[in-house]
């Protein structure tokens, strides 16, 4: 059973390593301009997303170091979609710069007072972050697909992105110690809750 757990533990982390090893070979793609290629290997790397946090969870491989490594991956994905974005969808990027700018300033409010308060990023994964991440993948992955992106799946994701970050902002803000796996605010205030009723 122990060994059927590990070999479970490196194929779940094996596949986040992909993600890792993955984002600077999409990044060569961007700039050589191979987009069939690329749009096709982002979405493989979207896919894998999926599949590895399914498999942590229902095989009961989840660690610390697979939730960094996840988050990491997760954020380079990210990045290397949003400079083809750039690369290939300027002029969209033009037109909508100002939401992109303030989901950006959101995302280093977070990341700074995270870093002030556990010495480096969160790691939560809660379900707002789940379904942002969802709509995140499909915004990026059918922006290579389609002649130009679509606005409202831009509009109904950087909602949600929004949202998510507000909500791990005031997690960082509430909980003292770093923390993996916290799927929601209402998790954060149920141990208390809970402690209150005791007394």
């Amino acid at each position: 059973m122990k060994n059927l757990e590990k070999k479970l533990y490196y194929l779940v982390n094996g596949i986040t390593f992909y993600r890792l090893i993955a984002a600077p070979f999409l990044l060569v793609l961007i700039f050589t301009k191979q987009l069939d290629l690329f749009k096709w290997l982002l979405a493989f790397s979207f896919f894998t997303d999926a599949i590895d946090g399914y498999l942590a969870r229902k095989y009961k491989v989840v660690s610390v170091m697979g939730s960094r490594l996840d988050s990491i991956a997760d954020d380079m994905t990210i990045f290397v979609a949003i400079v083809g974005l750039f690369v290939w969808h300027l002029g969209f990027i033009r037109q909508a710069y100002i939401w992109i700018l303030l989901l950006l300033l959101l995302f280093l409010i977070q990341l700074t007072l995270a870093l002030i308060r556990y010495k480096k990023p969160t790691s939560f994964h809660t379900y707002l972050a789940k379904i942002a991440a969802v709509f995140q993948a499909l915004f990026l992955i059918l922006a290579f697909f389609l002649s130009s992106p679509s606005r409202p799946l831009f509009y109904v994701t950087i909602a949600l992105t929004a949202l998510d970050i507000i909500e791990e902002t005031i997690m960082v803000m509430m909980l003292p110690k770093w923390q993996a796996d916290v799927k929601s605010l209402y998790h954060v205030f149920r141990p208390r809750q809970g402690l209150k009723r005791s007394k």
